[in-house]
């Protein structure tokens, strides 16, 4: 039996999901002026944010936010906030591709206690509690069995637009490329952590990333039995913008790869 904060989330998410939808399936009218749809995207991702936004705020008035558009606002709660990206994978939805998704998580004293990820073009939804395992609409999730980094596969976020992360990320991709099966580049890191989760990829790292981007993603990663740690130790794994996850089996050896520093 899902929370009654859990329920709240899952409604926003596919509220918000409804309207994105919506808004995709014009988007691809959209592809013959980059400037149009750019800004027909921009204001489909502003009001997903703010469906999302009214929903959680009209259930839970004192917790605190934070969102892609919309910034910080502490609550009168301040041991609990909503961490949202109301769409996590821009670029695929400006281009007609359908990976992109919704991602809500709760924190409570600095811990992600809920989450949800919602992937409204394919209708799958990730959900998660702190204690209570990982699912993806009615099935429950585990992270891959795969032992040999050899037969494993990868996913990560390339920068663009001349991010200062790129040097950093090609030297992994140099390092742990010929160890594997393959990396993937899908454009939406909550999807990548929600891939994890359900075992479709043994891992994923990525640098120069924004707490709602994985908020949700690390607690279904961790619910369903895998690891997720800030590639620095010690850093704040939501907050460091640079975290590594794996399964339980190729989460060592694929951190020590991502560390090393040759």
């Amino acid at each position: 039996m899902a929370s009654a904060n859990l329920n709240i989330m899952i409604k926003a998410a596919r509220k918000a999901g409804r309207s994105l939808v919506k808004d995709f399936r014009e988007v691809e009218n959209l592809q013959v002026s980059v400037k149009g749809a750019g800004d027909f995207v921009s204001r489909a991702d502003r009001e997903a944010e703010r469906i999302i936004k009214e929903d959680l705020r009209t259930a839970r008035p004192n917790y605190g936010w934070v969102g892609e558009e919309t910034g910080t606002e502490p609550g009168e709660d301040p041991t609990r906030r909503w961490i949202v990206d109301p769409l996590d994978g821009t670029t695929n939805f400006l281009h007609g591709l359908p990976h992109w998704a919704v991602s809500i998580a709760l924190e409570h004293k600095g811990e992600i206690v809920a989450a949800v990820v919602l992937d409204p073009a394919k209708d799958e939804l990730f959900f998660a509690e702190k204690g209570e395992g990982a699912f993806m609409n009615d099935r429950r999730l585990r992270v891959s069995g795969r032992r040999d980094m050899g037969s494993a596969i990868f996913a990560t976020g390339v920068p663009f637009g001349g991010r200062g992360t790129l040097p950093a990320t090609l030297k992994d991709l140099a390092r742990l490329m010929p160890r594997t099966a393959g990396v993937r580049r899908w454009g939406s890191a909550a999807l990548d952590l929600a891939y994890v989760a359900a075992g479709r990829f043994d891992g994923y790292w990525e640098r120069g990333i924004q707490s709602w981007d994985v908020a949700a993603g690390v607690l279904l990663v961790r619910e369903a039995g895998g690891f997720v740690e800030p590639i620095r130790p010690g850093d704040n794994l939501v907050e460091c913008g640079s975290i590594v996850a794996g399964n339980a089996q190729l989460f060592e050896p694929f951190a020590e790869v991502i560390r090393s520093r040759d």
